[in-house]
């Protein structure tokens, strides 16, 4: 491993200028963003599409993206990136269906919607407590491995120590997103996406270049192939299905066991089904129904086909130049990878790109979960029990107040945390059994708060369960523990995430779907306020017997959107891969389902909206 090398004068006149830009652009609208509350959150609900989805884009990539990317590639392999690609399934239902739904309610943040749709003490019961878990326990740990990951990246490019790293990453963040409000993310946020994007493509480029092409570095894999660094799985989009006749303990055991799970169940029963708390927050901020439609497609497109694969092609590249992470390194594991790539074949200024990249991306992250964070605090918890009648300024002075907590409660997380992975895969546990419920609320009148307390709450329970088995089991066995890291063994199976979602999610369903027949429907005329506002379309008999829809029920030929949506954007996604390694009639006929797709959003849904 060579030296890290100490930055140039070029490097660090970049790095500043890019933190100069965003404090700049923080106090260009602080004055605007502290007018209200709407204005600190939503942009007054005034912004296109062009830039709420690339608002998106750029939030849902901080810092610990490409690490992880790198985690999945170097550990199970390529396909293990379908632990986050299934998730395109529920998403296109967020395009088709929620991002209208979510702008007709018109509500400052998800969790008043349930206040709208459900009555009485249950309903604020729930938003108080919803409000909590997310802005406090769920943006601990997301906001925890985003800092962890920042800090990784920093200590490896500049020799720095990790605390050093962490509080350095934390004074930045916070300092910016008290300042800025929505308005400030957003408008980052576009800048954050072309330096990300020319950054990890540039690094893409040089990386391959650096072992002499796509064919060269499939050479030197095939000359790995069989040791721990590489598998047979490594390169593949689909694991293998195992052999028949195999025993069914191996069998769910096996790579092709989690991909049958994740796209079977994943995608459909996660807390983030009908859009997830600051993809809604941006539909909310869109001028219209058409624009966070609109928004929505293009964050899809960029999220899943156009961003990943320059990091997946770092995290091969890594594999021949890195086999082994460096002693010296080994505390980060193989998400180290990335950073070393960067920091052995990247000379002045480029490296000052990609660590602008990535302190941009971090945030970009940051202060969307800041942000949206707070305004739970504020809108669900605050203004709603506490303090109902305070002036607009005062709920944006007591947010910045509430952001510089959470962001040092945050920072004190990721010093425990170790995989990146792991933490995702704890908080997908966590949501796992609530998202059908999620779904069913806009579009089954029989749904009551009862029913959305106890999927949550049966997803939580179960998980933590599950962790301290794990925990008494790692003990018992006078083995370290380490946080969401050690797996709780069942029924002689080593339970792995897609293993966690086959327990909770039945019971969760069982548990909800029961406890709605044991309890009361909402009021009638609670029910009738809510179809009113947003018309949703779906099961709604009592309640539509003699209504006049006078917007159009957004449930309407939603069948063959999704599908079409499926085909467009995985067409785009796989279609890109397989040409990257040289697939190139796989790749063809990829595209080729991405253009059908795209041709029937359009002529269904695009062209027909207002």
């Amino acid at each position: 491993m060579s030296e890290t090398i100490a930055l140039h004068w070029i490097d660090w006149l970049i790095i500043l200028s890019y933190i100069a830009f965003s404090l700049g652009v923080g106090i260009y609208f602080s004055k605007r963003a502290a007018s209200s509350t709407e204005e600190y959150f939503l942009s007054g609900r005034s912004l296109p599409w062009w830039i709420v989805g690339t608002s998106m884009v750029a939030t849902t990539f901080a810092a610990d993206t490409p690490l992880a990317i790198t985690e999945f590639v170097r550990g199970p392999g390529i396909w293990q990136n379908w632990f986050w690609w299934n998730l395109l399934m529920g998403s296109l239902l967020g395009v088709f269906l929620f991002s209208r739904l979510w702008r007709r309610a018109e509500v400052l943040t998800d969790n008043e919607l349930l206040e709208i749709r459900y009555s009485g003490k249950p309903a604020a019961f729930l938003r108080a407590f919803k409000a909590g878990y997310f802005a406090i326990l769920y943006n601990f740990i997301v906001m925890g491995w985003v800092i962890n990951a920042m800090a990784s990246v920093i200590s490896v490019m500049l020799s720095m120590d990790k605390w050093t790293a962490v509080w350095l990453c934390v004074v930045i963040a916070v300092v910016y997103a008290i300042l800025s409000g929505f308005w400030g993310v957003v408008v980052t946020d576009l800048v954050q996406f072309v330096i990300a994007m020319f950054g990890s493509i540039t690094l893409a480029v040089i990386a391959l270049n650096h072992v002499g092409g796509m064919e060269i570095l499939l050479t030197k894999l095939s000359e790995l192939m069989g040791t721990d660094v590489v598998t047979e799985n490594t390169l593949k989009f689909i694991p293998p299905i195992p052999d028949t006749g195999i025993a069914t303990k191996t069998f769910w055991e096996s790579p092709f066991s989690k991909f049958l799970i994740f796209i079977s169940v994943m995608w459909w029963s996660h807390h983030g089904t009908d859009g997830g708390g600051y993809i809604i927050q941006r539909m909310s901020s869109a001028k219209n129904e058409r624009h966070a439609l609109l928004a929505t497609l293009w964050y899809n497109l960029a999220h899943y086909a156009l961003r990943v694969w320059p990091w997946v092609i770092v995290a091969v590249v890594s594999i021949t130049m890195f086999p082994i992470i460096p002693e010296s390194y080994s505390e980060l594991g193989i998400k180290a990878g990335y950073p070393l790539v960067m920091n052995s074949l990247l000379g002045p200024g480029l490296k000052g790109i990609l660590i602008v990249s990535f302190l941009a991306a971090f945030m970009s992250t940051i202060d969307t979960h800041l942000n949206w964070g707070v305004s739970y605090l504020i809108n669900d918890i605050y203004k709603r029990f506490y303090k109902p009648n305070e002036s607009e300024k005062h709920y944006v002075f007591i947010g910045k107040i509430m952001t510089v907590i959470l962001m040092v409660l945050a920072a004190f997380t990721a010093l425990k945390m170790q995989s990146i992975s792991k933490a995702w895969e704890f908080i997908f546990a966590m949501g796992a059994g609530i998202g059908l419920v999620l779904i069913l609320r806009w579009f089954w009148w029989r749904v009551n708060a009862w029913s959305e307390i106890t999927a949550l709450a049966t997803s939580i329970f179960i998980t933590i369960s599950l962790e301290i088995i794990a925990l008494i089991q790692t003990l018992t066995n006078q083995e370290q523990y380490t946080l969401f890291g050690s797996k709780p063994i069942l029924f002689g199976i080593t339970l792995q995430i897609h293993h966690k979602l086959m327990i909770i999610v039945p019971v969760a369903i069982i548990s909800w779907v029961t406890v709605t027949y044991f309890t009361k429907p909402e009021p009638i005329e609670k029910l009738e306020e809510f179809y009113k506002r947003v018309q949703p379309g779906g099961w709604w008999g009592p309640i539509t017997a003699n209504f006049e829809h006078t917007l159009q029920p957004v449930t309407k030929g939603i069948f063959i959107l999704w599908i079409a949506g499926v085909l467009m954007i995985y067409g785009f996604t796989f279609g890109i891969g397989n040409l990257i390694f040289h697939n190139y009639s796989a790749s063809v006929l990829l595209f080729g389902c991405a253009g059908i797709g795209s041709y029937l959003v359009w002529n269904k849904s695009l062209s027909k909206l207002n």
